[in-house]
This record gives C-alpha cells, structure tokens and sequence, in this order.
C-alpha cells in the first residue's frame, strides 16, 4: 500500500501565509500605533498557533497528544479572550488629525490595596482585599442559603400533595402494589439548592424477587452499565397474569416507558388537580407536553415543578423509570446514586468534621448558574469530591479555598479525558451523555477559573 504524503502545496500555503500575517503586522505600527500593533501582534499570534494546530497532522492513536492538544486549545483560547481591546476607530469628523500623533500617556490604574488617597472614601464601597476563603463564604451565605420560611412551605405543598396522589392510586389501582410515595431533594439533603422550587416524588414499585430479575445494561445491545432491564422470570411456571406487573411487559421485560404513559395519563386526565389545588389554596397544573411526569404548582410567591419517578429497588440497586437519552432503546431502568452519594458525604463529614457539603454547595451553585456549567450540576460534582476525598484528607473548614480550587482542577482533568468515572462503579462515564462542544466549553471556562476562582463568583 502506497504510504501517505503530505501534499507539497500545503507547505507553501502556510509559507503563505506567514509572509501575509508578518506584511500585515510590519505596516501595523505605521497605521494603529504601538498599542494597537502589539494588541493585533498578541491576538494574530494565538489566531496563527490555533490555525497551525488545526492543519498540522496529529498522532490519531496517541492519546495523551490529543489531551496535549485539548489544553492549548483552551489556553489560546484564553489568550485570545485575554487580549485587550483595541482603541475605538475614529469619527468621520476626527479623520483630520494625525494619525501618528503621540500617544497620551495612560492613566494610572487604581490599585484596590492601595493606601488611601487623601480625599475620604465614599462609606458604602464594599470590603477590598478579600482573601478567596473570604469571598468562598460570602457567596455561600448571600446566594445558596434558602430562606426558611419559603423552604418550609415548598416541602409542606409537597407533602400535601403526595398523600393526595397516593390516595389516589391506592383508590384508582388498588390492584398495583405501590409503596409509600416519599420526597427526595437536595432541599431535603443540604447538598446544593438555590430555591426552593423542584422537589422530587419518589414512587416504590413493589416487585416479587422470585418473579423478575435484573440484567445489566452492559450485557445487552445497550452496552451501557448506567441502565438495566427488568426481567420476567419462570414463565412456564408461573405464567403470565401472576404478578400485577405483568401488563406492563413488553417482549418480556418491564417495561418503564409503558408504565411511565400509564402515570401520565392519570396525571394529565383523571386527577381533578383544580380541586385539589383549591383544598391546597394554590394551583396546581400537570405539564402536559413533557416526557417526565411533572407537575407545576403555584402558591402565592412561590412556585414549584414537581416531577414523579417510579423506581425499583432490587439486588441492592435503586433504578429510576427515566427517559433514556435519545438513541437508546426504551423501556430502561436508569440506576441512581443520589442517596448513596449523599449518604457518603455525610458520613465523610461526620468522621472528621469535613466541609464537604458546603464546598459541594458553593461548586453547585456556580454550575447552576452559569450558562456553560449547568450541566455539571449535581452528581458529577459530588462524584468529583468523593474521588478527591480519597487523596485529600484536609476538609477542615480553614481548607475550604483550597479544596475549591482543587475541584476546579480535578474537572479540568476529567474533561480533558472526557471521562469521569462514577464513584460508585467506575465501568459508568457520567459525561457519557456530554456533547463535544459542551465539553471543550466548560473546559475552557475552568480552565480560567482556576488561575482565577473569582470568574465563577460573580454576582448573579
């Protein structure tokens, strides 16, 4: 087999453009200035290295090459947005001047540490000089601490409302061996709500051990370890019919797409949510058009979604009767960590006085408000502690920005990889489901942020 070649020409076209970007940078001091010539220097430098990257060939079966190339992406990435605009162009009536008239000297910057000048400094300006640690527990107690009373209430409408839910399938499906219906929220948990406006509604489906099985998603076309199927067992013996379960099958499997439909249904038709919200004082709408089992509640100031999961727990797994993300096949069980991870936080915390979950919160309320990290939110980010956690034995409360900063540090190098394992069975890749470009988005973003923590603190 012939070997491949790189084409002569491309050389001569980088040679080309070289000698374009020096003519253009040689003739840009006589027309922009020092200033400008530098500033266009720095941003053609970056433009160059990433256009030079881009055309050169790469080790296709060299990984860390590739990790190699991801960083300096992301570092002139960095330099690009780091370069200092240019000065305005000038108006029409201004165009009589000189262009080569010296430039004015720059004004001094003011330095925020500086020592006061001698004209009194107005009383309200904020507090300078505030150490990472400081501005860490500011953002802390001034946007992640819910207030109490709207807290109270939320959990309170949500309670109401599952005793009249339940009440309602034990009337309406007497035959279908529900469990008790119970909450489930990091408003409940401590582990990073910004309001109190999403509650979960967890509904046990009770199932017979001698009649269904688990089979792992990873041994199936699916090939995913994160979802699981749910087996019908001993049909020749126990035939169909004998579990209540059983007309929801579907090649004989349980299947949670066809449970999930049912649900809806009741949700959507048969419940009179009007009258309940008028027993509850506030209003209550099933979200029609969603593929979840949602219900969006009003009361007063407050509003709140509340979404309902059907979930199975068998052979010591907890799986959800979720949505699989497109191009997966329906009727999977998605297995959840939630109340493991916050069990394990916990318990991490109590052994030695740790800041875990306050770091956990102030890392999920920056993700949650930014636009690029939103989708790092919630179990990827306690995953990242609990791995960091078995490296890092300083959680003291005095450590907080520390910790913080290797977080920031520790997601970098996991989007980097594009992998971050789940702690709990690290055959699961938790950014599975991310697309490319929202990971070199985020990797840029937190690729900032950690020679600079305080991009991800700005106020909201």
């Amino acid at each position: 087999m012939a070997e491949f070649t790189r084409p002569r020409g491309k050389r001569q076209e980088d040679s080309g453009l070289g000698n374009v970007l020096d003519l253009l940078l040689a003739n840009a001091r006589l027309v922009l200035g020092v200033t400008g010539a530098a500033v266009l220097a720095i941003a053609t430098l970056a433009v160059k290295r990433l256009i030079d990257r881009a055309t050169s060939p790469r080790d296709e079966g060299d990984p860390k090459a590739e990790q190699k190339t991801l960083e300096e992406s992301w570092q002139d990435l960095a330099l690009i947005k780091a370069t200092p605009k240019p000065p305005k162009k000038q108006r029409r009536e201004d165009l009589s001047e000189p262009l080569l008239s010296p430039a004015l000297p720059p004004v001094p910057e003011l330095r925020v540490c500086s020592a006061p000048p001698e004209t009194p400094q107005v009383e309200s300006s904020p507090p300078c000089c505030l150490t990472l640690q400081e501005k860490l527990l500011s953002y802390y107690s001034s946007w992640l601490t819910v207030p109490e009373t709207q807290a109270s209430v939320s959990l309170q409408l949500a309670r109401s409302i599952c005793t009249q839910l339940q009440n309602f399938l034990r009337s309406k499906c007497p035959e279908l061996p529900f469990g008790s219906l119970f909450l489930s929220s990091p408003l409940l948990d401590g582990l990073g709500a910004l309001a109190a406006d999403h509650i979960h509604l967890m509904l046990p489906v009770v199932l017979d051990a001698t009649l269904w099985s688990l089979i792992p998603g990873e041994d199936t076309v699916v090939r995913n370890p994160q979802y699981w199927l749910i087996k019908r067992t001993d049909l020749e013996y126990f035939p169909r019919g004998r579990s209540p379960w059983d007309r929801f099958i579907v090649g004989r499997y349980l299947s949670s797409n066809m449970l999930n439909e049912t649900l809806h249904k009741m949700l959507v038709a048969s419940i009179n949510w009007p009258a309940i919200g008028s027993l509850l004082g506030s209003v209550i709408h099933p979200v029609v058009a969603s593929q979840e089992l949602k219900l969006e509640v009003k009361y007063d100031q407050i509003k709140l979604s509340i979404t309902l999961f059907p979930v199975v727990e068998m052979e010591d797994k907890v799986l959800l009767a979720a949505a699989p993300p497109e191009g997966l096949v329906e009727n999977l069980w998605l297995e959840s960590f939630y109340r493991a991870e916050v069990s394990k936080v916990k318990e991490l915390d109590a052994g030695d006085s740790g800041a875990r979950q306050r770091c956990l919160c102030i890392l999920n309320g920056v993700c949650k408000s930014h636009p690029a990290l939103h989708k790092l939110s919630g179990s990827p980010l306690t995953h990242v502690v609990l791995h960091l956690s078995a490296t890092s034995l300083d959680w003291a409360e005095e450590s907080l920005a520390d910790r913080f900063q290797q977080l920031l540090e520790e997601l970098v190098g996991y989007l980097e990889k594009g992998v971050l394992p789940s702690y709990f069975n690290p055959k699961i890749n938790l950014f599975c489901d991310l697309l490319e470009e929202e990971i070199d988005e985020m990797g840029f973003m937190l690729y900032r942020a950690i020679s600079e923590p305080e991009l991800l603190l700005k106020e909201k």
